[in-house]
């Protein structure tokens, strides 16, 4: 008996899912793929990271013995140009001539371009496929003026590109009121639009474009309200076009604006030619997201085996990284009232927008938008689509419960077994326990292969890693904190590893411990853990675009696109020749100049390419990093002491340059505050500090794991009456323990508070040695000491690192023009944003 054969036109990623689908319900089919592109199925999603260091390769779906694995026959760069459906034949462009019993469209869709005058001109480039960007990153190596016309998704994530090209002069035009009008409200919009322009980008929303300006080449676009913008490339990112012109043509359904009509069985007007992904039009929709076209992959393969699922429609909900900011929008976003009540947080400061819109009875959450931080995204959207019951307070749903519960496992418990976690490939809470409870999976990577929960859009990976953690512990097992699914192990044995093996830069880390490329999660642990185990320059190893965004630039990025400029000052204590320096510095640089509350002297708004030459002057100066932008020893504060004051008991001033000189540069897990006070009085505020000290009539007493900020807790008593070095031992113990063991992005405050056995154990393990590592961490600490070296002083000696401090890349003498400074009390400020831009 003779196989049926099934015909899939398009070989992406909806149509190599229906192939995944219908190979794992039966074998009772010819398969038979026609792809336009000349490589089989890759990763779109990730698309961008081609021109981070990925190959075709690396984005390849399965590598090509997979298709003659299972005997599917794959034809690549071979598109279909005609369906003869009365005959069930397909024409090829290189003449194959194929019958179909079933045919399934999975064409996908187009770039929208709009007809612009000039449009065509060299330098104007779509962003779909791999070829795309290969074109645009042979061109843009001539190129110093970047712009993206639209402000969607896609539009974004070729901004981040053009960034990753180096050309740091990039504009994105929007031709709505705000940036990705389909996902976020008019205050989100703002708020985004203020933190891409904090990274460099120029935003100018309600632009309508008249014409592509130049000869044969781009020069610059016109605008229909008179105002030109210079530009050497254009990216088209104004939308997709369902690519339904097979379907035209060979007189199936389509809609008035595209897409090829189905039902819910993707069943188009033929009814043995399916549509799936985004040539497909259901209920007047185009669906142009990955997870609604695997649902419909499904649909249509479970159809074809005679199966009854049904497609009902997708919830759109989103969450992804652009270009470093977290953007979320789940359920529906814009229900306002009188239809929903709405609760917001708005930090412009940090940049954060979060809206929570709720039913007017209070009990369920209808929809939300997150800017800035979205960490909370999956159990909202959860807490959508499984109408779980609000808590008295909704607003802790966004604010974090202010009772201090340490986790949001309750969250997890209540979610039912049929609660999807998973949307790309459909996996519910259910499949995910049962795969650690019954099959043996005990961490993310063995679930995703299981049940390939996480292996679409990664979206859904932080609450698989919850739920297999929640289910573990629920079974009595005990639970590894993994880094994420490129390395298997804890951030504590992540540390060891590298330190017994040697390892020195993140790529070697990868490739000697960990697996694939890494991820926005691994990157910058691993490069901490380096910084923390070896004291390196932390841009001196090729790391830099492994680093957090201040680390790159060793500065703190300023509201307006500047940067701030942080000399170390040990204690607080300076003389009048350096502060003479500083001041001379902030006239010639036009640097807005503040006493801190951690005794330093902040310099503001410098641009980019200012930095080496500012840090050259004060280095020769005698100063030294302030490591104000790293996870490091940030200030060691003092008061006067006994020098000066008539109630100090020591000299608190000396002890701290001391304590100072000796932590500088110390990389940890989380950024590091300490102060000496001379007396109980307290006016370096030491309680206040991760490690604090206060003189007594004996000598000095140790405080540890204190911080201010927004839940401020007292430090504790670890030790008391003890001499300068006996001090000096019991923090080198304390910090060597902490940054060995702490979590990333902890404060010793929650370290301590999640440690078993509290203070009394901590001080068990730095005064008693109940670890037997004490002699160890001293050794250790005295290595890390030893090789500290000022990292703004290797970075201006340095070539290869110090042309990096350019705004743009072809002309490093040339200053970000967009950046705008007010006048205010004899020194200047970053001009406020404007909400539109009018040229």
């Amino acid at each position: 008996m003779n196989n049926k054969n099934i015909i899939i036109i398009g070989n992406g990623m909806v149509g190599h899912k229906f192939c995944e689908k219908l190979i794992k319900k039966t074998n009772e089919f010819n398969i038979i793929i026609f792809g336009e592109e000349p490589r089989s199925a890759y990763d779109r999603v990730h698309l961008s990271e081609y021109l981070n260091g990925k190959t075709a390769q690396d984005l390849s779906l399965c590598n090509n013995p997979w298709y003659k694995d299972h005997k599917i026959d794959l034809f690549l760069n071979d598109p279909i140009i005609k369906i003869d459906r009365e005959n069930k034949i397909i024409y090829s462009s290189k003449g194959n001539t194929t019958s179909y019993d079933y045919l399934v469209i999975a064409t996908g869709s187009s770039a929208f371009v709009p007809k612009i005058p000039g449009i065509d001109k060299e330098g104007v480039f779509v962003y779909r496929t791999i070829e795309d960007l290969d074109l645009i990153q042979n061109y843009a190596k001539t190129a110093k003026k970047g712009t993206i016309l639209g402000g969607g998704l896609l539009g974004l994530e070729a901004a981040k590109a053009l960034k990753d090209l180096n050309i740091q002069d990039t504009s994105v035009i929007e031709y709505n009121p705000r940036l990705m009008p389909k996902q976020i409200d008019l205050t989100g919009s703002n708020i985004l639009k203020n933190k891409l322009k904090e990274l460099g980008l120029s935003v100018y929303l309600n632009k309508s474009t008249a014409s592509v300006e130049g000869k044969e080449r781009i020069s610059g676009l016109k605008f229909t309200d008179g105002t030109e913008l210079q530009t050497d490339i254009l990216i088209v990112s104004a939308g997709i076009r369902p690519r339904d012109e097979l379907a035209k043509a060979c007189g199936l359904e389509t809609g008035e604006r595209g897409g090829i009509s189905v039902n819910q069985y993707m069943q188009t007007s033929d009814p043995n030619i399916y549509a799936i992904g985004e040539c497909a039009l259901f209920d007047n929709m185009v669906y142009g997201l990955v997870a609604p076209g695997y649902e419909m992959a499904e649909v249509a393969a479970t159809h074809i085996c005679n199966g009854t699922k049904l497609f009902n429609g997708f919830d759109m909900s989103t969450k992804l990284k652009l270009i470093g900011v977290d953007v979320a929008s789940f359920g529906d976003p814009f229900i306002s009232e009188p239809f929903a009540k709405t609760i917001v947080f708005e930090d412009s400061n940090k940049g954060i927008y979060k809206r929570l819109n709720i039913s007017n009875d209070g009990k369920f959450l209808i929809g939300g938008i997150l800017i800035g931080e979205a960490s909370s995204y999956n159990m909202l959207l959860q807490t959508v689509n499984n109408k779980i019951v609000l808590p008295p307070q909704p607003e802790d749903l966004i604010l974090g419960n202010r009772s201090d519960s340490k986790s949001n496992q309750s969250g997890i418990a209540s979610l039912p077994d049929s609660a999807l976690i998973c949307s790309c490939e459909g996996v519910t809470k259910g499949n995910i326990c049962t795969a650690v409870t019954e099959q043996g999976c005990e961490n993310t990577d063995q679930v995703k292969k299981c049940t390939k929960a996480g292996s679409g859009c990664g979206g859904c990976t932080p609450m698989v890693k919850e739920l297999v953690t929640y289910t573990l512990k629920q079974n009595g097992k005990y639970v590894r904190n993994v880094v994420c699914e490129h390395f298997n192990f804890s951030r504590q044995e992540l540390f060891d590893l590298v330190k017994i093996h040697g390892l020195k830069s993140y790529n070697e880390v990868l490739d000697s411990v960990g697996k694939g490329d890494g991820c926005e999660i691994c990157k910058p642990l691993v490069s901490s853990l380096l910084a923390s185990i070896w004291n390196d320059m932390i841009l001196a190893k090729g790391n830099d675009t492994a680093q957090d965004s201040n680390d790159r630039f060793l500065a703190n990025i300023q509201k307006g696109g500047t940067y701030s400029v942080v000399p170390r000052i040990p204690g607080g204590e300076i003389t009048p020749d350096k502060l003479i320096v500083i001041g001379n510095v902030a006239k010639k640089y036009g640097l807005y100049t503040k006493i801190t509350g951690g005794q330093r002297i902040d310099l503001f708004g410098a641009h980019l390419s200012d930095l080496p030459f500012i840090w050259e002057e004060l280095i020769a100066a005698g100063f030294e990093s302030g490591h104000a932008y790293g996870k490091a020893l940030r200030t060691v504060k003092s008061c006067v002491g006994s020098t000066w004051c008539r109630f100090g008991l020591h000299d608190s001033v000396s002890f701290a340059v001391r304590v100072e000189e000796r932590y500088r540069g110390l990389r940890a897990p989380h950024k590091i505050k300490s102060a000496v006070s001379g007396c109980i009085r307290e006016c370096a505020e030491a309680q206040s500090k991760d490690f604090g000290i206060i003189a007594t009539e004996k000598g000095w007493n140790l405080y540890v794991c204190g911080n201010g900020g927004s839940k401020p807790q007292h430090a504790l008593l670890l030790a008391t009456d003890i001499d300068s070095e006996t001090c000096i031992k019991y923090i080198d113990r304390f910090l060597m323990f902490y940054i060995k063991t702490a979590d990333p992005l902890t404060r010793t405050a929650t370290w301590l508070n999640k440690m078993e056995g509290g203070i009394e154990y901590l001080r068990n393990v730095v005064i008693n040695d109940s670890l037997g590592m004490n002699q160890q961490w001293e050794i250790e600490m005295e290595a890390l000491v030893n090789a500290y070296k000022c990292e703004w002083k290797a970075a201006i000696e340095d070539p290869d690192i110090r042309k990096k401090f350019s705004h743009f890349v072809n002309a490093p003498e040339e200053k970000d023009p967009t950046v705008k400074f007010d006048e205010m009390r004899g020194q200047k400020r970053a001009a406020d944003w404007q909400l539109t831009e009018t040229n």
